[in-house]
């Protein structure tokens, strides 16, 4: 099995290698439905509504907004949503008393929005569909029910429609009894669908025994469909995301995500790789390999693996199923336009005229080209396979970042009190979501040290990051640099930490304490700031990247406004210098090694895209500059 894993990651690296220099297969899909769908998502000859389809496909594009820095993704998103969102907060063509979970899916993109924005409205349509969260009609258990017009009914496509919103917004609203509502959610869906026999979970459950798809014993539909238990996995990984790491109960969600993956790899096409309509039915009459379900499961088994929720062994499958996606399921137009092939349109249960749930029904469904349904989880999927190859370079890694001398808050709209300022969890243009992101999508875990550095807390960190040292405007009481912090962190650094010291124009950085920790380096701020931008004259913060930078190998120009330049002495050496200034400098100390900048730089305002032009490549810069620090010590300052 391990020389299995091996050669699965090494053909995975070559085959992402080869397409680093072309859009990836990620971005070429989302530019395909992008150009078919300019304005408004809808299928030929229907109308665009608010629908769980178009939320999947947008928060697809969201994550290559994250993977790529480019805020056409974001406009693209923010354009769709507001054809829909009123001012007030009304959504057009949504109807809460249809008590419809599938319209809670696109919820997610306002939560996005109004971090992003801060706007009103988006926050107000979500507290819309909060509210339907809270009068959906349940099960006597409290499972919700998967819409109104389907009573007593838990379908499995249900957990991916209203889950992750609702414990995202748990987390954005501060919520957190929630958390044991949605995690019941689940253990119920498992509980009321699991086959003992397969592992497989039906398709739906329905309390009443009424159906007539029920079994009359135990209230399960007769068949698996590999669609809804793509909902259910998608829905797990990505509500792990939200729920608290020391919430007691997070840990019974682990375990179902991987009996039900468990299950699943065992009805994958041996030699295609892909997984079939009918799941367990290979080779049943007329039964097909479907595009959507497949994509679904190589993305929650790929970002499974990546988190730690799966064992490493389920990559090979991930991966397997990942070329028998691109085998079968991709086309390529006369424009150079790729398309999903073979995505069944629709299977549900009961309704008119009914669905019986049987073999022979989920074979009628038409297929369709292009289908969100597949497109999303399709991009989804591509994300994941593009980070695997990554992920060795800083896999066991810890990247801390300081905030006992950053230590700003202030108060949100809703009254809450909140750290900001460079830190990890702050999605807006303030914060090092951004960054963080890059870091995790390298293999590493990013954490917060609140306290004043010690032995102790820098014991098992790898990466340490000190960010704009508070003056008394923005801290009423700063923590202020003392030498016995230098002697604490450079002992760590001799030892064979990476330290990364960045500062801020002197009005906005106490610059004077924070140099007694530089100067330990042979590097100081000089207070002489520079690349004084104003207003949007972005050239005023230009600097060209030499070529064969040592850090910055893939950017030619970056952005950097407002900075405080650089003196230094051996053992430091300049990285980046124009005008006789120096801009940044490295150093090499005992088995470690420092970067130093006069600026906190990318920050999310400059990596997102929305405001800076993208002829400014410091999300490239990002990537270079996080590997570099990943990599270990290096003899750059020597050379």
């Amino acid at each position: 099995m391990k020389k299995q894993l091996l050669l699965c990651y090494c053909m995975l690296a070559l085959f992402v290698s080869a397409m680093a220099q072309t859009p990836t297969w990620s971005e070429r899909m989302t530019a395909s439905i992008m150009d078919a769908n300019k304005d408004s998502i809808s299928y030929p000859g229907g109308r665009a509504n608010w629908n769980y389809e178009e939320g999947l496909f947008l928060k697809a594009v969201e994550r290559v907004w994250f993977r790529t820095g480019d805020a056409a993704y974001y406009r693209y998103i923010k354009k769709i949503i507001d054809g829909f969102v009123m001012e007030d907060g009304s959504i057009r063509t949504y109807k809460m008393d249809e008590y419809n979970s599938d319209h809670i899916t696109p919820g997610r993109s306002l939560l996005m929005l109004y971090q992003q924005t801060g706007q009103e409205k988006y926050k107000l349509a979500a507290q819309v569909l909060r509210q339907q969260l809270k009068n959906q009609p349940r099960t006597k258990e409290g499972g919700f029910w998967h819409k109104k017009r389907y009573p007593y009914q838990m379908w499995l496509d249900g957990l991916y429609m209203a889950e992750p919103f609702y414990a995202e917004y748990s987390i954005l609203f501060d919520e957190p009894d929630n958390f044991n509502d949605i995690i019941n959610q689940f253990v119920w869906m498992e509980q009321n669908t699991r086959d003992e026999k397969t592992g497989l979970l039906y398709h739906g459950w329905d309390e009443s025994r009424e159906q007539k798809w029920a079994d009359p014993a135990t209230g399960k539909s007769p068949n698996f469909w590999s669609r809804a238990m793509g909902w259910y996995a998608m829905a797990l990984v990505d509500v792990l995301d939200y729920i608290p790491a020391n919430h007691p109960r997070r840990k019974e969600l682990i375990p179902i995500l991987d009996r039900l993956m468990t299950a699943v790899i065992k009805y994958q096409d041996p030699k295609e790789g892909a997984w079939y309509q009918v799941t367990d039915k290979l080779t049943g009459k007329g039964n097909y390999m479907e595009a959507s379900g497949s994509c679904m499961f190589v993305y929650a088994l790929a970002k499974g693996v990546r988190m730690g929720y799966l064992k490493d062994s389920f990559m090979v499958n991930a991966r397997k199923g990942y070329e028998g996606i691109l085998k079968n399921f991709i086309s390529t137009d006369d424009k150079g336009m790729i398309h999903l092939e073979k995505t069944v349109s629709v299977s549900g249960l009961g309704g008119d005229p009914y669905r019986d749930g049987s073999y022979e029904y989920y074979l009628s469904e038409r297929i369709r080209k292009d289908d969100l349904k597949g497109v999303g989880p399709f991009i989804m999927a591509s994300i994941e396979m593009e980070i695997a190859p990554d992920l060795s370079v800083g896999k066991g890694k810890i990247v801390a970042l300081d905030y006992y001398f950053n230590n700003e808050y202030r108060k949100t709209k809703e009254g809450k009190t909140e750290r900001f300022h460079y830190t990890w969890d702050d999605p807006k243009d303030s914060g090092y979501s951004l960054w963080g992101n890059i870091f995790q999508e390298y293999g590493s875990q990013t954490v917060a040290i609140p306290d004043a550095p010690s032995a102790a807390n820098l014991k098992n960190v790898d990466v340490y990051i000190i960010v704009d040292p508070d003056t008394p405007k923005e801290t009423a009481n700063p923590n202020y640099i003392q030498p016995s912090h230098v002697n604490t962190i450079s002992t760590w650094v001799k030892n064979g930490g990476t330290l990364v010291l960045l500062a801020n124009d002197t009005a906005n950085v106490e610059w004077k304490h924070f140099n007694t920790l530089t100067k330990a380096f042979g590097i100081e701020f000089t207070g002489k700031s520079r690349n004084m931008v104003k207003n949007d004259v972005f050239e005023q913060g230009k600097f060209d990247i030499p070529a064969n930078h040592p850090i910055f190998k893939d950017p030619k120009k970056i952005f950097v406004k407002e900075l405080l330049t650089l003196s230094v002495k051996a053992p430091a050496k300049s990285i980046l210098s124009e005008g006789g200034d120096v801009v940044m400098a490295v150093a090499n100390v005992g088995k470690g090694k420092v970067f130093v900048l006069g600026d906190p730089w990318i920050y999310n305002e400059y990596l997102n895209g929305k405001r800076l032009p993208m002829e400014y490549e410091n999300f490239k810069a990002a990537k270079n500059l996080s590997a570099w620090l990943l990599s270990g010590n290096s003899s750059i300052a020597k050379k």
